[in-house]
């Protein structure tokens, strides 16, 4: 029996006994199990803490995976600490973001262990949720959005933000919560050596009492539980049916943004967020958490009053091909001067490299820029990271220095010859099914 075949039965059965509670599941954890999670590890992600790559640990992959299995299964396996790294946040470059690189090893066991639990969890999980799960993106969930702000007739959104949710979730919370649908002592024995691996950075342990490290494919799993547990749940079956008016919530993985009919629906559960939060070890930014008044502009009103951003866009309302109202949305500013510091750095960076190259890798980053923020009703601001790429391309050629400077007439030749993708939609988010 394959692995999907069994993925399957672990599904159906979490789906037929919604409140049944695992207490067997590791006897799925065998070798073909575990050739299965190898073949499904990108092969050029970074090495951890033992610098082994994913292509090093395949050569001797039989003998590892019998090691890996036996130490698995006798409590005998040692979770490493997780390399810590940090990458900006925003274009100042002063706030950044840690993420985690697990070991090689460490990577294949836990993407062998989120294979047997993620059939589970999948039964449970409701349809607010986005992020970090098979068969939906972030396209869905800006679907998802579109659609019931214009059906719903939202009037206020209330955008949440948890504030270091992946470095403050409590431990024990969280094990509360999987204890109410998976007890097996090897999966949780598992998952508790991974909360306590800590995290090694600039050769220095640190072993932090609250959080999950960021980075393994086990953490967005159980953020995700965690969360369905503080926050969709909750708002699903105690908040929604008191309110008085209508009122939905999207999220992805920790960003979430409510949507209601009444103003003063949303003033209660904006009253009450942080009490429910904080009680489960949680807290909210003060400043980015907002109410923003958010309904169809008036008859005579040129343009919306407020914007919001979601996952990279600035949702805002302006009038269709028709003339109605609907909502709209563009690439958020800070997204886009993100973007296009990190191509001027590239180029500064590699403004000695063959125009060949340097085309060839302009050109993937476009492309990926493209694949993402290319929906309906956003060429304008697509446009705008083309030309600004072509500038940025331009400027570091011509400062390569030497008796070869490009001016702008021998720039467009040179584009001619090289031409970049042009702006283009890839997604209609008004079609896509969430």
């Amino acid at each position: 029996m394959n692995v999907s075949t069994r993925q399957q039965r672990i599904a159906e059965l979490a789906r037929r006994s919604p409140k049944m509670c695992f207490t067997a599941l590791n006897h799925h954890l065998d070798i073909d199990w575990l050739q299965e999670s190898y073949g499904r590890l990108r092969k050029n992600s970074a090495p951890g803490v033992d610098g082994q790559t994913v292509a090093e640990y395949g050569e001797r992959l039989n003998a590892n995976l019998k090691s890996l299995l036996d130490r698995a299964k006798s409590g005998s396996y040692f979770a490493p600490p997780v390399k810590r790294v940090h990458i900006p946040k925003d274009i100042s470059g002063k706030e950044t973001r840690p993420i985690g690189i697990p070991a090689t090893e460490d990577k294949l066991l836990q993407r062998a262990v989120v294979m047997v639990l993620e059939p589970i969890y999948e039964q449970d999980f409701l349809d607010c949720s986005y992020g970090f799960r098979p068969g939906r993106s972030a396209h869905n969930a800006l679907a998802a959005l579109w659609q019931q702000c214009m059906s719903q007739k939202v009037r206020y959104i209330l955008d949440l933000d948890i504030r270091k949710f992946f470095d403050t979730l409590d431990r024990a919370h969280l094990r509360e919560f999987l204890q109410y649908r998976v007890r097996d002592g090897v999966i949780t024995r598992l998952i508790g050596k991974w909360l306590k691996a800590g995290v090694m950075e600039q050769g220095i342990l640190h072993l932090p009492k609250y959080g999950t490290p960021q980075g393994g494919s086990i953490s967005p799993l159980l953020s995700n539980v965690y969360l369905h547990h503080v926050l969709d749940q909750w708002f699903e079956y105690q908040v929604k049916p008191r309110m008085r008016g209508g009122a939905f919530m999207v999220r992805f993985a920790d960003d979430a943004v409510l949507g209601f009919t009444s103003k003063e629906d949303a003033e209660k559960v904006l009253a009450v967020l942080p009490k429910r939060f904080g009680r489960l070890g949680l807290s909210l930014h003060p400043e980015k958490t907002c109410l923003v008044p958010f309904g169809r502009p008036c008859k005579g009103d040129r343009k919306g009053a407020t914007t919001f951003d979601f996952l990279g866009f600035t949702h805002y309302w302006g009038k269709s091909r028709r003339g109605n109202w609907v909502i709209k949305r563009k690439t958020a500013r800070k997204r886009l001067n993100r973007s296009l510091k990190q191509v001027a750095k590239w180029c500064r960076l590699n403004r000695h490299q063959p125009v060949e190259l340097q085309h060839k890798k302009l050109s993937q980053k476009l492309q990926g820029h493209y694949a993402y923020f290319g929906i309906t009703g956003n060429v304008g601001w697509l446009q705008i990271f083309y030309h600004g790429t072509l500038k940025l391309w331009r400027k570091w050629l011509h400062r390569r220095g030497g008796k070869n400077p490009m001016p702008w007439v021998k720039f467009e030749q040179l584009k001619g010859r090289y031409p970049l993708p042009p702006a283009r939609v890839v997604h209609s988010i008004y079609v896509a099914k969430p």
